[in-house]
């Protein structure tokens, strides 16, 4: 079995090493299985992708196309034609794809086009803002996917509301959540970031999310309130390249905020075991989150990790300043017992992934 994976992203970095970890250990076992890898470089940064290559064991991407910083749809068209000319040499029988990103959606047209099979590992979230470009990516790679591996039950009624039982040729599946996978598999390699000053009760933040940077206004609510936070509790926040350049575009005031560089992940792993509490926008750092037992406030209106906040453990704030803050008063008083469901399954999920593309 022949499988072409496509990356471009760092949460799909840590998605990928638990499966392709996987797939050497099969072939150890003299199992008739390959791999070969494509890297978009839709987020490509030395500090933010090599690292991850690096730290967590995956082999360095068998292809690597240089498609960041371009609009969605030069970005999303140019990765269409350059992966369509490395299937067609290659043949995989499976093009597997993660997530949500551009990457994600180039990887499964071109796979569609050339009639190749495609598994969408994370299907079936919707966040409901059809205004994210992630969530156009999300629903059209469902939609043409033979195999979709869902990470929650909420995931699959997704897609039963879809109407999923009526697309042809598709299967779904409850695979439990592969970030789980790697959480287990590094927690107990973390380390601590070298040269900053960390303080106890710190709070973990990341803002890169599109819709927070690329309004002047969000961005300066969000920084503002980081900024009043900061002077009781010490923000720690990783600085993804692009809003560093942002925030210096629009001489947004960051006095008082603990600003790192980007961090690999086993510092990442490090900073979320020991914070008190997790700030963010991204998608996959709330998950984290919850498999590190932290509460957690989301920057944003919605979220497509709603269980999350069914639960009591991850609260939308949106980016106002008063509301920041306001929420900011109540994550602080969850309860570790509402970290005791088994929302994402039991980390078993790789294995069970390959056994499904073997016998499908």
């Amino acid at each position: 079995m022949k499988i072409c994976t496509i990356l471009g992203a760092r949460p799909q970095f840590i998605k990928a090493c638990s499966l392709t970890r996987k797939i050497r250990e099969y072939k150890l076992k003299g199992m008739d299985i390959e791999e070969v890898i494509i890297h978009t470089g839709q987020h490509y940064d030395d500090e933010m992708s090599k690292v991850f290559f690096d730290e967590m064991g995956i082999p360095l991407p068998n292809y690597y196309l240089n498609f960041g910083n371009l609009s969605h749809g030069a970005m999303t068209g140019r990765m269409i034609e350059e992966i369509e000319k490395i299937l067609t040499d290659y043949q995989p029988d499976w093009v597997l794809v993660y997530g949500d990103t551009n990457s994600t959606l180039a990887g499964a047209i071109a796979a569609s086009k050339l009639n190749i099979k495609i598994a969408h590992v994370e299907a079936g979230l919707r966040s409901n803002n059809n205004a994210m470009p992630e969530e156009t990516n999300r629903i059209i790679t469902d939609r043409i996917s033979n195999i979709l591996f869902c990470p929650t039950e909420k995931s699959i009624t997704n897609l039963k509301n879809e109407g999923v039982e009526f697309w042809s040729d598709t299967k779904h599946f409850l695979s439990g959540d592969i970030m789980l996978e790697s959480t287990n598999h590094f927690k107990n390699l973390a380390l601590k970031p070298d040269n900053v000053l960390i303080k106890k009760n710190f709070i973990l933040t990341t803002v890169h999310r599109a819709e927070n940077t690329n309004d002047p206004k969000k961005l300066s609510n969000i920084f503002d309130a980081l900024k009043q936070i900061s002077k009781e509790n010490q923000v720690i926040l990783p600085l993804h390249p692009r809003t560093n350049n942002i925030i210096k575009k629009n001489n947004i005031n960051t006095e008082g905020i603990t600003l790192i560089p980007p961090v690999g992940y086993l510092n990442m792993t490090w900073l979320l075991s020991n914070c008190s509490v997790v700030m963010t926008d991204s998608g996959g750092l709330q998950k984290e989150a919850y498999f590190h037992k932290k509460p957690c406030l989301t920057l944003r209106e919605e979220t497509e990790w709603s269980e999350l906040v069914e639960s009591g453990v991850n609260i939308l704030s949106g980016w106002r300043k008063s509301d920041i803050l306001n929420s900011f008063k109540k994550v602080l008083i969850i309860p570790q017992n509402n970290f005791s469901k088994q929302l994402y399954g039991d980390g078993n999920c790789s294995a069970f992934i390959l056994e499904k593309l073997r016998n499908y």
